[in-house]
C-alpha cells in the first residue's frame, strides 16, 4: 500500500461517519478536570476510550499519578516495534473546562455532539478530545494499512488536568524520563491560524499571571468627609498600571521586553497574516509594539495584559473612598525573556516611578519555549502538510498562546511539531465549543500522511544521535 491508499482509507473512514462516532461517544464524559466530582469519570475516560484503542495497535499501558496531580491520572503507553526504528512521542488531554451548559445555545448541549452544517458542537470537541481522536484514528488507519505495524516506535502520553494547569505533568516526565525517551513529539492542541490554512507550530509563548494591589486601610471611609485628604487606591493603582503598559499597550518595563525578533522568525512571519477571517474581531491597527507588523506583536513579541481591576464594589458602588485595590495581570511573552525575575523587574520599575507601595504576588506560570525554524525536520513536516492537504501551511515558530511544552523540549530534550486541527473561533473554553467537520477531515489526511512518512523516511530525517534533538529553547 502507499501513502496515497493509506490517505484514502482514513477519508473513507472519515465519511462513513466512524470519526463522528468516536467523538461523540468521547464528548459524553463529562470530563471537568477542575470538579472534584469528576475523578470517576477522569479516569474512565482512560480506562473506557484511550486505553482500549491503545492497546487494539499493541500498545502497552499504564496509568500514573503523583501527589500533585490528586485524583487526575495520567496514561503512559508504548509500542516498540524495532529498538531501530524511529521513536515518536504524542500527547493529548482529555480533561475539558467546565460545561457551563446553562449558557449554551437552546438545543446544544456541552456533553453531546450535535451537527449543523460544518459544525461539530460539544465540550471538548476543539479543546482536546476532536484533536487527539484524529491523531489516533491516523495512527489506527497506518497500522492497519500496514498490516498491523507503525513502522515506527511510538509512545503517547495522556493527561486529564490540562485545564487544571497540567498539575504533575513535569513530575511525570522526570519520573518516567526512560520510558517517554523518543526523538521527537507530534501532538495537536491550540488552533490553526485560521480555518482555512494548515498551522505547524513550533512552541508556545509563556505566560506568568501576577496580582498587585494596594492596601491603604482596613475600610472605606465616605468621601464626602475625607475626599481630598485621604489618598484613593484605586487611583494610585491606575497610575502604576500606566507604567507598566502605556495607553496604545507598548510595553514600558525594559527588562520585561525580549530581544527583537531575528530575520528568521520576521521572514516567516511575513507569510503569515492574523485576523480578517469569520467571526474574528477587528485588529486594532495602533496596539502594541511600534515597528513591529501584528503578526510579529502576536508571534514574536511581549505583550502585558490586564486582566482584571477592582476596587470598591462595582454592583453596588458607594459614596466612599476604598481602602483597598487590586489588578491581575499577565505577562505573554517569547522565547529569552527574563521572565523568572518578573517580580524583581517590576519591582524596580515600579520604585523608580514612584510607586513603593505596590504589592506584587507572582500567581502562576508557563515557560517559552521554540524549536529551532530552520531544523530540517520543519520542512520535512510541511512538505507532507503540504501534499496531503494541497495547500501551503502555515509556519508559526510559537503561537500566541500557552500550553505545557517545555515539559517536552526542557525535561525531555525533544523537538516538538505541534499541527492543531481546530481554528481561533471554535469557542474553546466558552459556550458553544464547536470543531469543524471540514478541519477535522482534513487533519485526519495530513496526520495518517505524515504517520505513513515517518514509517517510510523517519529513520534517514531524524538524527541518529538524540543529544542533537535538543534545539528547543526555554524561556
Amino acid at each position: 500500500m502507499t501513502g496515497d491508499e493509506a490517505v484514502q482509507r482514513a477519508t473513507a473512514y472519515f465519511d462513513r461517519g466512524e470519526f463522528k462516532t468516536i467523538l461523540a461517544r468521547r464528548i459524553a464524559f463529562c470530563t471537568e478536570s477542575n470538579d472534584d466530582g469528576r475523578v470517576d469519570t477522569l479516569n474512565a475516560y482512560l480506562d473506557q476510550e484511550i486505553a482500549p484503542a491503545l492497546a487494539a495497535m499493541g500498545f502497552s499501558t499504564r496509568k500514573v499519578t503523583t501527589p500533585e496531580a490528586g485524583s487526575r491520572p495520567f496514561l503512559l503507553a508504548a509500542r516498540i516495534e524495532d529498538a531501530a526504528l524511529p521513536t515518536m512521542l504524542c500527547y493529548g488531554h482529555g480533561d475539558v473546562v467546565a460545561g457551563d451548559g446553562e449558557h449554551w445555545r437552546e438545543g446544544l448541549s456541552p456533553w453531546q455532539l450535535a451537527e449543523e452544517g460544518d459544525y461539530w458542537y460539544g465540550r471538548g470537541s476543539a479543546d482536546n478530545k476532536g484533536q487527539h481522536s484524529v491523531n489516533l484514528a491516523a495512527l489506527e488507519q497506518v497500522f492497519a494499512a500496514r498490516g498491523g505495524r507503525l513502522g515506527f516506535n511510538c509512545k503517547i502520553l495522556f493527561e486529564m488536568g490540562e485545564e487544571a494547569s497540567s498539575p504533575g505533568l513535569a513530575q511525570v516526565c522526570r519520573d518516567h524520563a526512560a520510558l517517554l525517551s523518543s526523538d521527537l513529539l507530534i501532538a495537536s492542541d491550540g488552533p490553526r491560524l485560521n480555518a482555512r490554512r494548515p498551522t505547524l507550530f513550533l512552541g508556545s509563548r509563556g505566560c506568568v499571571n501576577f496580582r498587585l494591589s494596594i492596601n491603604a486601610r482596613a475600610r472605606d471611609y465616605h468621601s464626602g468627609n475625607w475626599g481630598g485628604v485621604l489618598s484613593n487606591p484605586g487611583t494610585r493603582l491606575a497610575n502604576a498600571l500606566a507604567c507598566l503598559v502605556d495607553s496604545r499597550g507598548q510595553l514600558l518595563v525594559s527588562a520585561l521586553k525580549p530581544p527583537f525578533p531575528d530575520p528568521a522568525v520576521r521572514r516567516i512571519l511575513a507569510d503569515v497574516d492574523v485576523g480578517g477571517n469569520d467571526n474574528d474581531p477587528d485588529i486594532d491597527p495602533g496596539w502594541g509594539e511600534q515597528g513591529l507588523s501584528p503578526t510579529e506583536r502576536l508571534y514574536a513579541w511581549n505583550t502585558l495584559e490586564v486582566l482584571s481591576f477592582l476596587t470598591g464594589n462595582p454592583q453596588r458602588p458607594m459614596n466612599a473612598i476604598p481602602g483597598r485595590a487590586t489588578a491581575v495581570c499577565q505577562l505573554r511573552f517569547v522565547v529569552g525573556t527574563d521572565w523568572d525575575r518578573l517580580a524583581d523587574h517590576l519591582r524596580a520599575h515600579l520604585d523608580a516611578h514612584g510607586f513603593q507601595y505596590v504589592e506584587i504576588e507572582v500567581i502562576r506560570h508557563m515557560v517559552a519555549t521554540r524549536f529551532d525554524p530552520t531544523d530540517p525536520l520543519v520542512d520535512w513536516t510541511l512538505d507532507i502538510m503540504r501534499r496531503a492537504s494541497g495547500k501551503k501551511p502555515a509556519l508559526l515558530p510559537n503561537f500566541g498562546g500557552s500550553l505545557p511544552n517545555d515539559v517536552f523540549t526542557d525535561i525531555l530534550g525533544l523537538p516538538t511539531l505541534w499541527i492543531p486541527h481546530s481554528y481561533p473561533a471554535c469557542g474553546q473554553h466558552a459556550v458553544d465549543e464547536h470543531m469543524l467537520k471540514s478541519i477535522a477531515r482534513e487533519g485526519l489526511q495530513i496526520m495518517t500522511r505524515l504517520f505513513w512518512e515517518l514509517g517510510e523516511q523517519g529513520s534517514r530525517i531524524i538524527p541518529r544521535c538524540r543529544d542533537g534533538n535538543a534545539h528547543a529553547g526555554p524561556g
